[in-house]
Formats: C-alpha cells, structure tokens, sequence
C-alpha cells in the first residue's frame, strides 16, 4: 500500500510538507475573514481547537501538514494560498473608512478589508504587466504625481481645490467613476449576490494605491452611486486615518456636495421656492438626486427646515413617479468601474495573459479573478427540472 500523501487541488508544485514550512499565517486570517468565520468555526470544521487557529494566524505555530488540505477546504481557497512570497494586501479598520461604520459588524468589517486586500493583489498582479493611470490625487502617500502637494483640510476647500487641480471647472461632473480611475483611483464594485452586499460603501488609502468600493446596495440609483463615489473620494483627500466617528462622515458629506455642486455654480440656479419639475431637470444635469438638491436648498439657505421636510415627504410619494424614480447604475457606462478589467484585456490581447495564468499567480480559484475584474462567469449553467 503506497504512504505518499494525496494530491490536494491547487497544489502545483509544492507537497504538504512545503506548504508547512512556507505556511504565512496572514493568509489564514485573509481566508477566514474573507469566508465570514470565525476562529472556532473554523476549529471545529478542521478538528482542532480555535485556541491552535489563534496559534496558526499569530505565526507562533503551524498547521500539520495533513490539516492544510481541510483548512484550504474549509474557506474555499486552493491550498497553495496559504504559501508565503506573493505580495499581500493587509489592512486593518484604521485604514478604511466604513459608510454606515455603526451597522456594519466587526466580522463584515473584516470580510470588507479582506476583499480590498485582494483587489490591491489583482491590481498589482496587472500593473505589473500594464501601465495604469497614475495616481493624480494630492496629499495620497502612494502618489506618484505631484508629491507633497497637499489639498486643504477644510471639506468645502479640499472639494473646490481638487476640481481645480483635476481641470473640473464649475459645471456637472460627468462620469465621476471614470474620472477617479483616470486619476489613479481604484473603484470596484461587487456583484449584487457578493458577501459585501451588507456593507455599505468604503474607501481605504492605506495601500500603494487609492481604493473606494461602491457595493451593491447603492447600485438601484446612479445618483445616490455617485453620491457615494463622491463621498469615498472626500475620505480619500481628507483623512489620513479613519477614527470611525460622525465628524469624519459629516466632513465627507460636505466635500461631496460642494464636488458634484458648487455653491457658486449651483445656487443661481436652484429654485427660490420650491419646484419639484425644476428640481427634477437640475438633477439629471447635475447628476445628483432630487432629495440631494432639496438638502443643498436648505443648507444654502434658500428654504427652511420644515420646508424641507414637507418636501421629503412629497418625495417619497413622487418616487415611483418618471423623473423621480431611480435609475440602475448599469444604465450609465461612464459610472461603472473598468479600470482592471481593461488592463486585463490589454494584457491578454499583448502577452496572452489569461484568467488561469492570474489564478495561479495569486493562488486563488478562477472564479475569484473574474469575480474582481467583473467578469461573468462563462460555463454553461446545468439546469435541473
């Protein structure tokens, strides 16, 4: 009777006792939080106890080599992921700043800034072989243009310096997620059925290069989308680190505003008294919300508080009304992330890169790398009846 292990999926050349040795304890806890489980899920799952799989993460022990296969297993990961040598994406929760940081759990958190990591890992992967824009964003650490320039703390500034700095002038911003990626900017946004759903939007500037992740729950309406991408890019030009508090979100708010409709450029022409058909023709010019105009109205003085509230309201009943109903990201290209896809397809029609080559690059299945450049799935799907 043969002795020799056997093989385990994803393994190419290394045999169970390399991947003990090489083992990186990092990748474990990358695996885990991206799978959404705890240490004593994961414990009980393998037949160890979630104190050894705190051993495992802090690097003071190694998994046996014959639990690897079960661990890979587990969170779904080809067992070579675990091997150390490939760049990694870490980050921890000061380096991203959450959305709704109160509704979002510690593990969503987690699965969050797990997912980031890994886009960063794709994106280095591909500029490695494809030069991408570089990053135009002053005051960013990673920057290669225009270093040491730094925007001005204060929202409003920081929103009218930028839109000079990137040549905006004062009108509309059009195709906002294609103008942060043209500066440099990663912007990724999940599928509809990704884990992510439950996280609303986050942005982190504590890797080499700029990230904001609109998700999913933001993509029914292109102006709250947009509001977000805004949103993520104030956070990415004022705060260097996340403190988790209402200031930070309030402080993003502003810069949004003011970026998508400056005060100067924006109060000549909102209605003195309320207009709802006004309102309605300035937001697919302005490329923001009604319910956005109405709280600019207010907060430029125009209306007063009540008046804005009676206005909600009525917008709640106008919301299936035309005008007034969102419209689907996907109906505007120029709002729709394509950055890493694109250098994809110029590195497979140039060196023939394909989406296995990446998998066994990065040690991940191939269904994740067509899930992060936003690709579909192309197998045929087996239907049962």
């Amino acid at each position: 009777m043969s002795t020799e292990q056997p093989a385990l999926p994803g393994v190419d050349h290394a045999d169970l006792h390399d991947l003990n040795r090489g083992f990186e304890a990092a990748r474990l806890t990358q695996a885990r939080h991206l799978a959404g489980l705890t240490k004593k899920q994961v414990a009980d799952a393998i037949g160890v106890t979630a104190a050894a799989v705190g051993q495992y993460e802090t690097g003071s022990n190694k998994p046996r080599p014959e639990l690897i296969g079960s661990l890979a297993a587990v969170l779904d990961v080809p067992a070579n992921f675990f091997l150390a040598g490939r760049p990694i994406g870490t980050l921890d929760a000061s380096m991203a700043h959450f959305r709704a940081l109160r509704s979002t759990s510690g593990a969503q958190r987690n699965r969050a800034l797990g997912y980031a990591g890994q886009v960063w890992e794709l994106t280095h992967a591909l500029e490695k072989r494809v030069r991408l824009p570089l990053v135009n964003l002053p005051g960013f650490a990673g920057g290669e243009v225009h270093p040491g320039t730094e925007l001005p703390a204060e929202p409003i500034a920081a929103a009218r310096a930028l839109r000079q700095h990137w040549g905006l002038g004062q009108g509309p911003v059009g195709h906002l997620v294609r103008r942060m990626e043209s500066h440099g900017i990663v912007v990724v946004s999940p599928p509809v059925d990704n884990a992510l759903s439950k996280v609303d939007a986050f942005a982190s500037a504590g890797l080499p290069r700029p990230l904001a992740i609109i998700t999913a729950n933001r993509a029914d309406d292109v102006y709250r989308y947009r509001f977000s991408a805004a949103h993520e890019l104030g956070h990415l030009v004022l705060h260097a680190t996340a403190t988790g508090d209402a200031q930070q979100e309030r402080e993003a708010d502003t810069f949004a505003a003011e970026f998508l409709t400056p005060r100067n450029s924006i109060l000549p022409v909102l209605p003195r008294r309320l207009d709802f058909t006004q309102l309605a023709t300035l937001s697919r010019t302005w490329g923001v919300s009604v319910h956005s105009l109405v709280y600019r109205c207010r907060e430029l003085g125009l209306i007063s508080d009540s008046t804005a509230s009676r206005a909600y309201q009525r917008l709640r009943g106008l919301r299936q009304q035309p005008g007034f109903s969102p419209e689907p990201v996907s109906h505007f290209p120029g709002e729709q992330p394509i950055m890493l896809r694109s250098a994809f397809e110029l590195a497979e029609q140039d060196t023939g890169l394909t989406i296995r080559d990446l998998a066994h690059e990065l040690a991940w299945k191939p269904a994740r790398v067509r899930e992060l450049l936003g690709l579909p799935d192309t197998r045929p799907v087996l239907r049962l009846v």
